[in-house]
């Protein structure tokens, strides 16, 4: 058995602890999923590993949610298990603005799971805590302009591409316009060729959606993550290819910064959260050395797709390993 404690004023996460010293394998799937489902951030705490290592541990409570998970492409994450998809997190100390994980591809996964397996402050550094906001609480939260400026619209990203990528979708690195327009078998872009013959690609997503979980509206996009961290103000763009308004970017962030809550890990905690509703960061990091955090992000083996997945999507069928970027 385990105790569940719901969210509670300040902490938008439940909190699940063991009755005794029950191990994370021992934990119910189907209560899990059900506090998943209804509360769509779960903090585990106080579970063993048992016979297993911690990463072992992790993995296995990750694979009976998902069946199957993307890689972070990322450069600079640690892997701590390629076979499982188990990478670490971004490397460096910096802090990282709200985003929920791989908004910035058509396969955001329905679950970002985070696994501490040595956590930060051992040496009275402090820092590294993972904050994490409630999407839905973030859409209410901003103010009219906002909310009706982002209303009905749409979010576009438009990037480059590259050989492998084209080869990977379009089974060659020289596709003729007429291969852009009509991909031999369902792609989440669309491609075509600019005046000065480069390739192009773009998806579009709801600026705001609805979660797989949840009823709507939410805020959860890459939008705060580019504009905070990477300095762009003009990715992704709206649907009618202008920047999103400095001063919307703003208020979403001093709205998402009011609201933001913070995990302060403890060894063996894990971490759970619907990616489709919540978005997730980190404070700066004192000392990236003591700090260890496992990640997996998955796709949930009782999903509700959204209507925006392309048809037949590969990362629902088996582990799925994009293209990497060239160096």
């Amino acid at each position: 058995m385990a105790l569940i404690d719901p969210p509670a004023p300040g902490r938008p996460y439940a909190v699940i602890t063991p009755t005794g010293g029950e191990p994370l394998g021992a934990l119910d799937p189907a209560l899990v999923e059900a506090a998943y489902k209804a509360h769509g951030a779960l903090l585990l705490r106080g579970f063993g590993a048992g016979a297993d290592s911690a990463l072992e541990a992790f993995r296995r409570f990750a694979r009976s949610h998902c069946p199957t998970a993307v890689i972070n492409e990322t450069p600079g994450r640690a892997v701590l298990d390629a076979a499982h998809s188990i990478q670490g997190v971004d490397g460096g100390t910096n802090a990282f603005a709200l985003h929920p994980e791989l908004a910035r591809e058509p396969w955001k996964p329905d679950a970002a799971l985070f696994g501490c397996l040595s956590p930060p402050g051992q040496n009275g550094s402090g820092g590294g805590e993972t904050t994490l906001c409630d999407g839905v609480a973030l859409a209410a939260a901003l103010p009219d302009v906002v909310q009706r400026g982002l209303e009905g619209r749409r979010l576009v990203h438009v990037m480059g591409v590259w050989p492998q990528l084209l080869r990977f979708w379009l089974g060659t690195d020289s596709p003729d316009d007429a291969l852009l327009a009509n991909p031999p078998r369902p792609v989440p872009y669309r491609f075509w060729r600019l005046p000065d013959g480069r390739i192009a690609r773009e998806f579009s997503r709801p600026a705001l959606h609805k979660p797989m979980f949840a009823d709507g509206p939410a805020f959860g996009n890459f939008l705060l993550f580019a504009r905070f961290n990477n300095g762009r103000g003009n990715f992704p763009l709206l649907d009618d290819l202008t920047p999103v308004p400095e001063e919307w970017l703003q208020a979403i962030h001093a709205a998402g910064e009011a609201l933001t809550a913070e995990v302060r890990w403890q060894a063996g905690d894990v971490l759970m959260l619907d990616n489709t509703r919540f978005l997730h960061g980190r404070r700066a990091i004192a000392d990236a050395a003591e700090r260890t955090i496992a990640t997996f992000f998955g796709y949930v083996r009782y999903a509700l797709p959204d209507a925006e997945e392309m048809p037949d999507a590969p990362w629902r069928k088996a582990d799925f390993r994009p293209p990497l970027p060239p160096v």
